[in-house]
């Protein structure tokens, strides 16, 4: 049996992503300056990992994977929003994003704040209002659950609280705890709200999005929750040692900002030990769901869990 090829699953997805995304914007003339800077970030050529974790979900549980496109499209709207506002001088001050100047950098702050504000609005659009953009959808009922999930993991108890708390270690690090396991209990739910919170949604939009059973949630809400956690240790372990040309963006700049990250407190050899161990347990629960065809049509779910550990940018 070959090897699955990730690469061009991942390929064949994020341009069924773009071409979907392009699409949102039809509407709207290109020549506004709002939309040249929302598109100038969101097509800027992000792996898409969010979008294909809700499309491989929906897969995994036998449903055609286009009925979890617009969820997809609007969780990579609300990430690339939170990209926007990450990277500006109140923030992490970062001057490139996947390859292109930030958005505060090729047009101004001000803009750059709006184009934000603009993407988290129009997400939550096209799942109240999908039919303009999308032939294949979820009914109201499972949309509405959408909202309500998709906003919980953005919001003030997910991605904008795991800001705030990382704001505050890196403004405030004497408030931190000194104990290497306190330390690491803190990072954990930091990371758990700031980059797990949005993957782990993305996984269980696919899901919702394709009618999974309570077992199913539980098992991939296990894996995601994993996997979640893996991506921003790889993160972590990419700032230190990755090529700023292959990830498009500057490395170093945890260290240079004393950052509390997990080669900090576990080492670089501690922090890949650690992902690695979080990957398996993904798996592991994706094992302890038996449903038939379940482990064959996984298989995309088991590659990009591996590939987020082994990835160079």
């Amino acid at each position: 049996m070959s090897p699955f090829d990730l690469s061009g699953y991942l390929s064949r997805n994020r341009k069924l992503v773009d071409t979907a995304l392009i699409s949102v914007f039809d509407e709207f003339d290109r020549q506004r300056e709002l939309v040249r800077a929302m598109t100038h970030s969101l097509m800027a050529g992000g792996k898409r990992v969010r979008p294909a974790l809700a499309l491989a979900t929906a897969s995994a549980l036998g449903a055609d994977p286009l009925i979890a496109l617009p969820a997809a499209c609007a969780i990579e709207m609300i990430h690339t929003y939170s990209l926007i506002h990450d990277d500006l001088p109140a923030m992490d001050d970062d001057d490139l994003r996947r390859g292109v100047p930030t958005c505060h950098k090729q047009f101004c702050e001000a803009t750059a704040i709006l184009a934000g504000d603009g993407l988290l609005t129009h997400a939550f659009h096209i799942l109240a209002a999908p039919g303009s953009c999308f032939t294949v959808f979820p009914d109201a009922g499972i949309r509405l659950i959408l909202v309500e999930k998709i906003s919980a993991a953005a919001g003030v108890n997910g991605m904008v609280e795991g800001q705030m708390l990382d704001m505050q270690a890196e403004k405030n690090p004497d408030a931190l705890p000194l104990d290497s396991q306190d330390a690491l209990a803190h990072l954990k739910k930091i990371h758990r709200h700031k980059t797990g919170a949005m993957i782990e949604v993305s996984v269980a939009s696919g899901a919702i999005s394709a009618g999974a059973d309570k077992d199913a949630l539980t098992a991939l809400g296990t894996y995601a929750q994993n996997i979640g956690l893996a991506f921003q240790v790889m993160d972590d372990i990419l700032n230190v040692e990755g090529d700023p040309e292959v990830m498009g963006k500057a490395a170093g700049s945890d260290a240079l900002h004393d950052k509390m990250t997990f080669p900090a407190i576990l080492g670089l050899g501690g922090s890949k030990d650690f992902s690695r161990q979080l990957v398996a347990d993904a798996l592991e629960a994706l094992d302890s769901y038996r449903e038939k065809d379940f482990k064959k049509n996984s298989e995309p779910l088991r590659a990009i869990a591996g590939y987020i550990i082994n990835r160079n940018r």
